[in-house]
């Protein structure tokens, strides 16, 4: 083995397209594994900050619990107490009609615990943009009812929406200036929204939330209490989830094809590396070592091509994900993409899972053109020499 490593840091692959070819696979690789972990961050997090990740809401209501408000169950902190949970909030929902000028448009007020300014509002700046609004402003908005009520709003803020998507174009303002509207007590509410921690906001961990959710609101509401049900973020927004699995799929095929063009370029360097040093293989042979051990120094050059390679394209990753990831230089159409630039988050596990796998696979391909070693014949080629 010591013979074996010694000859090998001696030989040199001197193949500088094969480092090149390997170096862009993995910056390929990472890259696809940062993007794909990006999206999941941003998206999950959109989902979250626009509508929590799972729903409390009435049997005979809505996802936007406008129909019939719902009481704050008794069983709120068993509620909280479920793994993952980081809170619970109440929201009142509320359409509206925005009267701007000589236009009307149509719009869905969030009343929520943070917003504390009453009558102020905080509208997106696809609204403000396009209806030339800015802080300071007011607004006149008519709610539809039993009677038509009017309410006019101070405009305190404008936010870039989380999510490129019409749940994520909200109104955000006071819970208790809509509770009001509706003539709502203080425990009544348009639903509960759970916010999960990050790490729980994944499919299967949702879903297990939310039937743990489920069946603690089932088993602990009071006997003159309503129960509420649980609704987890997938199900209300299940193109978003699809799209993600779609990306993580296609994150497997970008892996398995940039492996293989890696793999078949240092195929094609070692078998040059073997055709120059048919000379060097008989030698090795005459002097005692198997093929399978001949084969060992060769791949351990082209393991250190691959690893240098490797370093390289990781290198030049990392740097792109840090360049995009504080300026989000590269732009995307949120109406196609969900949001407006091409989010990066380097997932280290899942890259050092990513590099592990590539690399594998590469030194499971140089397997093949070893299988030379084993047609060279000492007697002829040192009586060549």
């Amino acid at each position: 083995m010591q013979a074996g490593g010694f000859i090998a840091r001696r030989l040199r692959m001197g193949d500088k397209m094969a480092v090149t070819a390997i170096a862009i696979s993995f910056f390929v690789i990472i890259l696809a594994v940062a993007i794909s972990a990006g999206f999941r961050r941003e998206i999950r997090g959109g989902v979250s900050a626009v509508t929590g990740d799972v729903l409390l809401t009435g049997p005979s209501a809505d996802l936007t619990g406008a129909a019939d408000p719902v009481r704050t169950p008794s069983c709120l902190k068993d509620l909280e107490g479920v793994r993952g949970v980081e809170r619970i909030e109440p929201v009142v929902y509320s359409t509206g009609i925005l009267r701007l000028g000589d236009d009307i448009q149509g719009v869905l007020f969030k009343g929520t615990q943070t917003d504390t300014v009453p009558m102020g509002v905080r509208i997106p700046a696809s609204l403000a943009e396009r209806f030339s609004l800015q802080a300071g402003d007011d607004l006149v908005a008519y709610f539809a009812g039993e009677k038509t009520k009017l309410r006019k709003w101070h405009i305190l803020s404008v936010y870039e929406s989380a999510m490129a998507t019409e749940e994520g174009q909200l109104l955000y303002v006071p819970i208790g200036d809509l509770r009001r509207l509706h003539e709502w007590t203080e425990d009544e509410s348009s639903l509960l929204e759970v916010t999960l921690a990050p790490r729980f906001r994944a499919r299967r961990a949702l879903a297990q939330a939310t039937q743990e959710l489920g069946w603690r609101a089932l088993s602990g509401a009071g006997p003159d209490e309503e129960p509420l049900r649980a609704i987890a973020a997938t199900e209300r927004f299940p193109q978003l989830f699809d799209w993600l699995d779609l990306i993580d799929f296609n994150v497997l095929a970008i892996l398995l094809l940039m492996t293989v063009v890696a793999g078949f370029n240092m195929i094609s360097g070692l078998l040059i590396l073997l055709f120059r040093h048919v000379s060097t293989i008989g030698t090795l042979k005459t002097l005692g070592m198997d093929d399978r051990a001949v084969a060992g120094v060769f791949l351990r050059v082209g393991a250190r091509t691959a690893a240098l390679g490797m370093g390289l394209g990781n290198a030049a990753a990392l740097l792109f994900c840090l360049v995009q990831g504080t300026t989000h230089w590269i732009r995307l159409n949120p109406e196609n993409y969900f949001v407006s630039f091409v989010p990066v988050s380097v997932n280290l596990p899942g890259i050092l899972l990513a590099d592990a796998a590539a690399f594998a696979g590469i030194l499971l391909l140089l397997l093949i053109p070893t299988l030379f070693i084993s047609r060279v014949d000492p007697a002829r080629t040192v009586k060549a020499e």
